[in-house]
This record gives structure tokens, C-alpha cells and sequence, in this order.
């Protein structure tokens, strides 16, 4: 990978939150930003998009000289827009190899770099849910 010119430097990273899983290719060019071949501008809904922008707003103009596709799937909007967000902050710091970089990241919201390693608590009989149970009444 050292003899390729770093134009042709591909990045693949991945992100994941709950069930979703983010793929991200990152490479150099003009700053287009796709989620499952959709543009992140018309990408839908709008309090997901904000959710994906965060990394590309701290990292400032690092994202303008490149393109990231990202294919996510599983889980829910919100699961799969933090799963997107996350594979965009590692590609970022994998890129660059900035520590401020990584410390802008950790400051703002841990959970862009680490992960969030909460999962669904598996439901149990004798109930709707994992801990809600069925009333008795003896009158």
C-alpha cells in the first residue's frame, strides 16, 4: 500500500450500533457523501441526517477533499444513522492519523469512536417484555 499514490488510497471501515452495521469506502475527491447510494443532503429523516452530519461537522474541512459511500443495514433509522456516524468518524481518523482529530472526537461524543455496547434484553415468559409481567388479581 506504500507504493500506491495517495490518490488511489482506499479506506474501508465499519461502524455498528445495536443490530445496524455501517460499511464506509473513503477515498480521495470532492467531498460527496452517499448513504446506501443516496446523497446525505436529501437523506431522510432529518433528524437522522443531523445525527450522520455531527463527525463531519467536528472534523471541519477534512471531509471536503473526500468521498465516503456507506452502505448500512439492519436494525432501525436512529440504530443505522449511529452505525453511519461512527464509520465515518473512524474513517476520518484512520485517514488523517490526527490525535487532535481523536480528541475532538472523544470530547464531543465518545460513542463515535468507541461504540455503544448496550443491546436488547432478550423477553422472558410469563410477560410482554423483557421485564414487565402479567398482573394477578385475587379479588
Amino acid at each position: 500500500m506504500n507504493d500506491m499514490p495517495s490518490s488511489k488510497r482506499i479506506l474501508l471501515t465499519s461502524g455498528k450500533r445495536k443490530t445496524a452495521i455501517a460499511r464506509a469506502t473513503i477515498k480521495q475527491g470532492t467531498g460527496r457523501i452517499r448513504i446506501n447510494k443516496t446523497p446525505l443532503e436529501i437523506f431522510e429523516p432529518k433528524i437522522a441526517q443531523d445525527k450522520i452530519m455531527e463527525p463531519i461537522h467536528q472534523a471541519g474541512d477534512v471531509c471536503k477533499k473526500l468521498d465516503i459511500h456507506i452502505k448500512v443495514s439492519g436494525g432501525g433509522v436512529m440504530g443505522q444513522a449511529e452505525a453511519v456516524r461512527m464509520a465515518i468518524a473512524r474513517g476520518l481518523l484512520k485517514w488523517t492519523k490526527s490525535s487532535h482529530l481523536r480528541t475532538v472526537f472523544t470530547d464531543y461524543d465518545r460513542t463515535l469512536i468507541a461504540g455503544d455496547s448496550r443491546r436488547k434484553e432478550p423477553k422472558k415468559f410469563g410477560g410482554p417484555g423483557a421485564r414487565a409481567r402479567s398482573q394477578k388479581s385475587y379479588r
